[in-house]
């Protein structure tokens, strides 16, 4: 006899079941199937399932058993393992902060324990230090996956994790105290970052890039978007590196040491023609060190480095305050290979309480950069405001 289980019903009034079981939530037209009333042509296949997962089971035999359409729904509780999804079209939804995902307790010369028999993919993603990891191909994406409403925290690596992803969506999630990135994707299209709160994390809140692993030329992320994200006091709030075709948007960033990077080098095509837009990007005072890729950073608020046809508008850009080489409110700097910056346009920004000043552009070299219809009251060098 198969169960339906509705969704806040959850408690003392659920059948005693094993408890590696598997609930299914099945919507209203699997009951009419399991009852015998006829639905005509309707296939059983297009009935997808809610898989719940209780406190002390695995997520990912859960994850493991859904096919695509499914949403495994992971109630409150502390759950210590890594899981990857490489089936497309799946979610994986917590119940918000009471649903949190932290790194297993590792053995001496083992990988960390994920509660089941791991695939080669799971064991990538905990070895590496990732907590949920969204993982196409070399050759396909997997499409339509969904990470939303839990917290993620404490990984060595990234708290959510995408490489060849279509679509992904990550919503609603608390990604915290991770040891690089609250949430990364690489080589992935069409992606939406929407809701989430990063903080604490040892660089980036939100990363983006091409790849990490080798040279190339800018990704077309084909309109990926990051917005109405909460991003504070992590290394830097937003980098976007060697990409192209998306939107920063609507963000509240602060605290950070950094509050956006969009990052380019001498690899073709170039990146850039994005925008960075509405966005409040404030007292990104914190102090970091330096590293092999940046000088220290400190009071950074919307830095390009490397970048053409990147469009910075209507940003309320204040207090961002350093002495590091990328310090001021809305800042263009020469990549560090020696790139320029060309035919970025800034414009219809509010900044105030920026230092050095409001608007910094130690571009040379760089052509067509525009600055224009801007509210600020100090430029480096003067006049541009």
């Amino acid at each position: 006899m198969a169960y339906i289980y509705i969704y806040g019903l959850f408690g003392h009034n659920v059948p005693d079941m094993k408890r590696c079981h598997f609930a299914y939530a099945a919507s209203a037209v699997a009951a009419l199937v399991g009852t015998g009333i006829g639905l005509g042509a309707t296939p059983a296949a297009a009935v997808h399932q809610t898989l719940v997962v209780h406190q002390g089971e695995s997520i990912q035999k859960a994850v493991n058993s859904a096919q695509p359409g499914d949403t495994v729904l992971v109630l409150p509780g502390v759950y210590k393992e890594s899981v990857t999804i490489n089936t497309p079209h799946v979610t994986l939804r917590g119940t918000g902060a009471s649903t949190v995902i932290e790194p297993a307790a590792k053995a001496a010369g083992k990988a960390p324990d994920t509660g089941t028999k791991a695939t080669k993919a799971t064991k990538s993603c905990a070895e590496g230090g990732n907590g949920i990891c969204v993982i196409g191909t070399k050759t396909k994406n997997v499409k339509g996956v969904t990470v939303a409403d839990l917290k993620v925290t404490g990984f060595a690596r990234a708290g959510v994790f995408g490489m060849a992803t279509d679509t992904m969506t990550v919503r609603d999630v608390q990604a915290v105290k991770n040891a690089v990135w609250g949430i990364a994707q690489e080589r992935s299209v069409h992606g939406h970052i929407v809701g989430n709160y990063a903080e604490g994390n040892g660089d980036a809140g939100v990363f983006l890039a091409n790849t990490i692993t080798e040279e190339a030329g800018a990704l077309d992320t084909e309109r990926t978007v990051i917005d109405h994200n909460r991003l504070e006091n992590n290394r830097i709030g937003v980098t976007v590196r060697r990409l192209r075709n998306l939107s920063v948007a609507e963000n509240y960033i602060a605290g950070n040491c950094a509050g956006v990077f969009v990052v380019g080098d001498e690899n073709k095509p170039k990146a850039g023609h994005l925008e960075v837009a509405f966005n409040d990007v404030t007292q990104n005072n914190k102090s970091c060190p330096k590293t092999d890729r940046l000088p220290a950073i400190q009071g950074s608020g919307i830095v390009l480095t490397g970048t053409e046809k990147t469009v910075v508008d209507g940003n309320r850009v204040t207090g961002n305050s350093g002495s590091s080489p990328l310090s001021g409110g809305i800042v263009l700097f020469k990549s560090f290979v020696g790139v320029t910056n060309d035919q970025n346009r800034i414009s219809g920004n509010a900044l105030i309480g920026n230092a050095p000043a409001d608007l910094v552009d130690t571009e040379t070299k760089g052509i067509g950069n525009t600055f224009d219809h801007n509210a600020c009251r100090v430029s480096k060098p003067s006049g541009l405001c």
